[in-house]
């Protein structure tokens, strides 16, 4: 099933909307990456602000993925 997916995402034919699909991925991607850089500014160490950076952005994922559609 994994491999499948994957395979239809390469393709183009996992998600109903793509367009709507890539723009919650970069939402997801953009939000991560604000706040590895925040906390790398105000001085926390860089394995902390990846990792912090890591768990929120995985924790938003299934609120941004929520209303998208499948094939």
């Amino acid at each position: 099933m994994a491999k499948s997916s994957v395979g239809r995402f390469f393709e183009g034919t996992l998600f109903a909307d793509p367009p709507k699909a890539y723009s919650q991925m970069a939402i997801g991607i953009g939000a991560t990456a604000a706040l590895v850089v925040l906390l790398g500014l105000i001085g926390a160490p860089l394995w902390l602000a990846g990792l912090c950076g890591g768990v929120a952005g995985g924790a938003l994922q299934p609120y941004l993925f929520k209303n998208l559609r499948y094939r």
